[in-house]
């Protein structure tokens, strides 16, 4: 199958998951700043954060036993959220052989103590050898 080139192109043809180009006639004067710079754990930020939550919530018109979180935008966010979310009613095998990775052993191991689980390390550079497991 051959696709054919397009005889035009966009006005902006940028695509990126990170930072995007922006709208037209975008400036960072359309948006507080007093935040930027700020660690999440400081006390304006997590005002904001709060702020940002209880407003978020009114405008999904969520039940009030409902919760609402704000996570990191990227991978390491969406693993938290899933092992969060999805691990522990049956066995799980975890593999860690880099940083993102021991830490979700951690967090598997420690914080979610998870009863029937298997853990597979590795060093850097290397991976869990599966063979025996699988």
């Amino acid at each position: 199958m051959t696709v054919e080139r397009p005889n035009s192109k966009p006005d902006r043809a940028f695509f990126s998951s990170g930072p995007c180009a922006k709208r037209p006639g975008w400036s960072i004067s359309n948006i507080p700043t007093f935040t930027l710079g700020r660690s999440h754990r400081s006390k304006i930020a997590k005002e904001k954060l709060k702020e940002l939550i209880t407003l978020s919530k009114s405008l999904l018109k969520l039940p009030s036993d409902y919760k609402v979180g704000i996570v990191a935008g990227s991978d390491t966010g969406a693993i938290e959220m899933a092992m969060w979310s999805l691990l522990g009613a049956t066995g799980v095998d975890v593999l860690g052989w880099e940083n993102f990775g021991n830490d979700w052993v951690k967090d598997a191991v420690s914080q979610l103590k998870i009863k029937n689980l298997n853990v597979h390390k590795a060093d850097y550079g290397k991976l869990p050898d599966l063979k025996s497991r699988f």
